[in-house]
């Protein structure tokens, strides 16, 4: 059914993997699709917990190259549909209602450092590296910026956003990126041990405080989204964002041209 994840339910837990490994299991139409169903397969079923990892050895490395070459060749519409469509999947895993653990393996950047730190309990390896880099490509990470200011706060939002740098395990949990730092042969392991913990608990007790969580923030969020779906189309529009995509793509250095529309 999935051909770019993998699905596993047994009794009470879901293991959502992400499963591109040759690509670094890099984020493609098909997976923000196939990603949403999942989890409305899941919350279908009796699984009261979901874990969310990578195959291979990166958690995910943000935006597809093919769908990043696609993009030049959008228009506008094509573009706002996109962004709206990266808002959706987003939403989809911070609002989800049971509670999502992410066992991050590798590299989560970008899009995927989104997946990877929107989920309820982050877990770690000491080699996962996280961070947002659109900007060192013309790019605007705009939708992820709604929610990393509430979880991190503005000061380290903008440190993050706007340098593009990219932090090791230990400063990525110091951030509150990340819940817990594992040793490689023991993620999957305390994965398991975080899920059994959650599934002793009351299950209305934590739909209900899930439900309370998202409730607070979600009329902020959205009202917030439309803007950052607006902005994240625009940019795509720019000069800066084609030739940081072309020097990208070429493997080369960018030669930037500047603002050119307000």
């Amino acid at each position: 059914m999935y051909s770019t994840l993998l699905l596993e339910t047994t009794d009470n837990l879901a293991k959502i993997t992400l499963n591109r490994p040759e690509k670094r299991n890099a984020i493609s139409t098909q997976m923000m699709s196939e990603l949403q169903a999942a989890l409305d397969e899941i919350e279908k079923s009796h699984a009261r917990v979901v874990i969310l990892t990578g195959a291979g050895k990166a958690f995910c490395a943000g935006m597809d190259l093919d769908m990043l070459a696609n993009i030049a060749k959008q228009s506008p519409a094509e573009n706002q549909e996109d962004s709206r469509r990266i808002a959706k999947m987003l939403r989809r895993i911070w609002s989800f209602p049971r509670p999502l653990i992410a066992a991050v393996n590798g590299a989560a950047y970008a899009g995927g450092c989104g997946i990877a730190t929107l989920c309820d309990l982050t877990i770690a390896v000491p080699e996962a590296k996280f961070g947002y880099t659109e900007v060192k490509i013309g790019f605007l990470p705009a939708i992820v910026s709604v929610f990393l200011t509430r979880q991190i706060g503005e000061k380290r939002t903008r440190d993050l956003l706007l340098t593009g740098r990219i932090l090791e395990a230990a400063e990525a949990k110091e951030f509150g990126l990340v819940s817990e730092i594992v040793a490689a042969d023991r993620l999957m392991e305390r994965a398991h041990e975080l899920a059994e913990t959650l599934i002793a608990a009351s299950p209305s007790s934590l739909t209900r405080s899930k439900r309370l969580l998202v409730f607070s923030a979600a009329a902020g969020i959205d009202h917030d989204l439309e803007r950052a779906i607006l902005e994240n189309a625009r940019i795509r529009c720019t000069p800066d964002f084609k030739e940081g995509l072309a020097s990208f793509l070429e493997k080369r250095k960018p030669v930037w041209h500047g603002e050119t529309e307000k």
